[in-house]
């Protein structure tokens, strides 16, 4: 009945249609149709799912001052107000006729990110060391998200994969040999390969194993060091004890830092990664190789260093240098070329090779002299996965069926049922009637229970019939959203005692989940799915123009910066207007230095990540002046104010734009008399296709144009080359449709704070619903999504309390 009271309202209708007639119609009638929209038909109330959509659009338009355009006839605040909630008041009242019948997660399998965390906690062990998920397909993500159910497509191929993961995990971690102790040292014949083989024998004849460069490096020479007599690696999977005597060789050199592109300042660090001969060649990267180690070398003298690290069999530990000379053989050519009147002998002047250089020249390097490996290390008084696969004394025969259904009521993530009980028994009989050992048996059980789709989906037992989630399927919902892996102890007696589906219980799991380290799950999934920052390092800048982008592993420090951020605004539930702009963020030497902040001076590679004040900086603050976005916005080459303008369109303010017509032509990267890429943009706007989205995109993006490729500040464009023309100055001004103009950077998001905080909050919410429900937002969502936008406004949008009512909302907590 409210319904049609609501719509039989005499006002509401007439209000629309004469706003529409009076400033509308002109370009929006059957005839104009300007940008393709026809308003002559546009009726309240409204008759289909598809008006409704009309009408949040032309919603927007109005709010944003971009619909009646600014040179036509504008109405009065009245009007516009009058407008605009006749408008809000008809689609609130369709929303009950039209609300999507869906509006339901489809039963999601876990991402490849989830499931190793979901490995890693069943047993006990990382897991990242076997690669289980380098041969699965690469992950399909809807709106940057690795969460949506629809997109987590399982495949046959994939099936397979599970099934070769699941024996290669538990046959490695569980079925190993027990093997005493066992003793490696390694003193000389280090044989390195390539340009290194041949000096090192002239030098030293292979007395010591030497790192020259950071490991991602172009030419691959000395930036891994391997143990030629180790090739094979260790035994059995397990942990190892590492000795390893080094010395930082020359870090006093004479010669230009330039040549190595690196701080001299800075202590060298040693790095441990694993490393596979049968994989491919021991000295050049390869696919798996997490950091295992790390430790400064001292300079004086060869001092030993400690590390212990797990290896798989077959593995053998690498050496790398993470902040070594950018690239050894560009050096050594270019010490060759500037210093050789150094060198004794006179034919050796001639022509300098990497052999004098280490006789006679002070090359910087990490010299190792000697290895010791001890291991596997006893655990007692059983292995950490053994102990959390069957429990504290391991697997016992006489409890195996016990300890069997406990393994899988913790994988499942819920009480089994005779349904999960039954094959799990019958696996388990079935290996023992074919004279398997009773632990081969309980091994293969394992494997089964991590190929049941009760494991590798997140599987609701709540009914089709019902709305909300039980308490099960809710737990690991939020332990999934917040923590990317299976919920802990304390959640399940939650959902085991109903305490749960309270809110008061709800919340609290909410905010202590909230509180703890692995809240670092949420925050990286997150922000690489909102910000795009999984994309980040796609399409890298040439080597020759930004070699600190490789030589100081920027995207990592990059992403660090912006998760650092998010972080800081949840634990002191910042404001996400600060999302906009802010004065201060989180920085480490590479990256004040890239940014020029008065911190490069003060900042040691040690210090890690600080947080600094940008009070006098108008160059940085807010996710708009980090690098990361910059970077991830641009092509690696060059900047465009359409790209990331559309970024900010869709990141931000959660209006994508519409992708070009066909018709559209491209952006003609030479056109004739024009010398920025605004020029170009004027020229393409004069086609009146190009026009409409453009006055839209465009002053996004202008304001950006002062950051180059990966976030540099700038002032002009770079020279044409080959060319006497002068650089280009870049002009960051624009004007919004709505008719807000800016001069800078700093009015630009002046702009976005004032006008489009909502923008920003809304879309937040939506975001995180979306990243996770596991579902993207629909239209029958809105309703919810408004009722949440103005109470986390209430309590001044706080980023921990819109993500405590996201997840205390009914959105979250049905099915």
């Amino acid at each position: 009945m409210v319904c049609s009271v609501a719509e039989s309202a005499p006002s509401r209708p007439d209000v629309v249609e004469q706003f529409l007639t009076q400033y509308c119609l002109d370009c929006h009638d059957s005839d104009t149709q300007k940008g393709d929209r026809s308003f002559e038909d546009f009726r309240l109330p409204l008759p289909s799912v598809a008006s409704i959509i009309e009408a949040r659009d032309i919603i927007d338009q109005i709010t944003l001052r971009e619909m009646p355009p600014k040179k036509a006839e504008q109405p009065s605040d009245d009007e516009r107000l009058a407008v605009l909630r006749a408008l809000r008041d008809g689609t609130k009242t369709a929303h009950l006729r039209f609300q999507s019948s869906g509006g339901r997660t489809v039963m999601r399998r876990l991402s490849s990110r989830e499931y190793e965390n979901t490995l890693a906690v069943l047993f006990g062990r990382r897991v990242d060391t076997l690669g289980l998920t380098a041969g699965f397909p690469k992950e399909k993500t809807t709106e940057h998200m690795d969460t949506i159910g629809k997109s987590l497509v399982t495949s046959g191929f994939l099936v397979d994969q599970y099934f070769q993961a699941a024996n290669r995990l538990v046959e490695t971690l569980l079925a190993k040999p027990v093997m005493k102790p066992k003793d490696w040292k390694f003193i000389g014949n280090f044989v390195q390969y390539e340009e290194l083989q041949g000096p090192h024998k002239s030098a030293f004849n292979y007395r010591y194993l030497c790192l020259y460069e950071q490991p991602n490096s172009d030419t691959r020479q000395g930036g891994y060091g391997h143990i030629e007599d180790f090739k094979r690696g260790v035994p059995i999977s397990g942990l190892y004890d590492l000795e390893v005597e080094a010395q930082a060789m020359h870090r006093d050199t004479h010669y230009d830092p330039k040549i190595f592109g690196i701080d001299f300042s800075e202590p060298f660090l040693l790095g441990v990664v694993p490393g596979d001969a049968t994989v491919g060649h021991i000295h050049y990267p390869q696919p798996i190789e997490p950091l295992l180690g790390k430790a400064t070398v001292p300079d004086e003298k060869p001092a030993k260093l400690k590390f212990r690290i797990w290896l798989e069999a077959g593995q053998t530990p690498r050496f790398i240098f993470p902040n070594g000379p950018y690239e050894s053989r560009a050096s050594v050519l270019e010490v060759n070329k500037r210093y050789k009147h150094e060198f004794k002998d006179e034919k050796t002047r001639l022509d300098v090779s990497r052999t004098t250089l280490l006789r006679e020249g002070k090359l910087p390097h990490i010299r190792i002299s000697e290895i010791a490996i001890h291991g596997p290390v006893p655990e007692t008084p059983c292995s950490a996965e053994e102990k959390a696969v069957f429990g504290g004394n391991g697997f016992q025969e006489s409890r195996a069926m016990e300890q069997l259904y406990a393994f899988a009521g913790r994988a499942y993530r819920r009480p089994l049922t005779d349904e999960d009980r039954e094959p799990i028994r019958a696996i388990y009989q079935k290996r023992i009637n074919e004279n398997a050992s009773p632990r081969q048996a309980a091994l293969d059980a394992v494997k089964l229970i991590l190929c049941a789709p009760a494991f590798l989906y997140l599987s609701e037992i709540t009914g089709e019939s019902e709305k909300r989630l039980k308490p099960y399927d809710l737990a690991s919902r939020l332990s999934y959203a917040l923590w990317a892996k299976p919920p802990d102890a304390p959640l399940l007696a939650s959902a085991k005692s109903d305490e749960l589906k309270t809110d008061a219980g709800l919340k609290a799991h909410i905010e202590r989940m909230i509180a703890d380290d692995s809240i670092e799950g949420f925050i990286n999934g997150f922000t690489d799915s909102w910000l795009n920052l999984r994309e980040l390092g796609s399409q890298p800048p040439p080597r020759e123009v930004v070699r600190a982008y490789y030589a100081e592993d920027l995207p990592t420090s990059m992403k660090t910066e912006a998760r650092l951020f998010f972080r800081d605004l949840l634990d002191h539930n910042g404001s996400v207007t600060r999302f906009i702009d802010s004065d201060y963020t989180f920085v480490d030497t590479k990256l004040a230095k890239l940014y020029d902040l008065p911190a490069k001076e003060a900042l040691r590679l040690r210090d890690g990540f600080q947080k600094v004040r940008l009070k006098d900086d108008e160059h940085r603050g807010g996710l708009l002046g980090m690098a990361a976005v910059l970077t991830v916005s641009a092509n690696g080459v060059e900047t465009s104010p359409v790209t990331r303008g559309v970024w900010v369109s869709e990141n931000i303010l959660g209006s994508p734009p519409p992708p070009p017509p066909d018709v559209v032509p491209a952006i003609d990267p030479d056109v004739s008399g024009t010398t920025t890429i605004r020029d170009r943009l004027a020229k393409h706007r004069s086609d009146p296709a190009c026009a409409e989205c453009h006055r839209k995109i465009d002053p996004l993006g202008f304001s950006l144009e002062i950051f180059d490729p990966v976030g540099r500040w700038r002032q002009k464009y770079p020279a044409p080359k080959n060319s006497k023309t002068p650089a280009a100055r870049i002009d960051a001004s624009g004007e919004f449709p709505s008719g807000e103009a800016y001069a800078d950077f700093v009015g630009f998001k002046k702009v976005l704070g004032d006008t489009r905080a909502d923008l920003l909050s809304r879309h937040l919410i939506r975001q995180v619903l979306a990243y996770s429900t596991g579902r993207t937002m629909e239209l029958g969502d809105d309703l919810v999504i408004d009722q949440l936008h103005e109470r986390v406004k209430a309590q001044g949008l706080g980023l921990k309390t819109l993500i405590v009512e996201c997840l205390m909302s009914e959105i979250f907590r049905s099915r």
